[in-house]
């Protein structure tokens, strides 16, 4: 069983509300949010992308 190493966002302040995220061996990456730390989304290196253009109001990045 992997453990995970929670890294939190330099964008999340002290109080509540805070976002993790913690690298996994396959490169894929999970996900949660302070608020209910219990839910944790998986990622991979493109979902990802695309989720973090999407939020900036960019659009999906284009496929390679």
């Amino acid at each position: 069983m992997h453990v995970h190493h929670w890294q939190k966002s330099s964008y999340s302040n002290e109080g509540a509300n805070c976002i993790y995220i913690a690298a996994m061996p396959d490169g894929s990456v999970r996900l949660r949010e302070s608020d209910d730390p219990q839910v944790i989304l998986s990622a991979n290196h493109d979902s990802l992308a695309a989720l973090l253009a999407a939020i900036k109001g960019h659009g999906a990045p284009a496929r390679t």
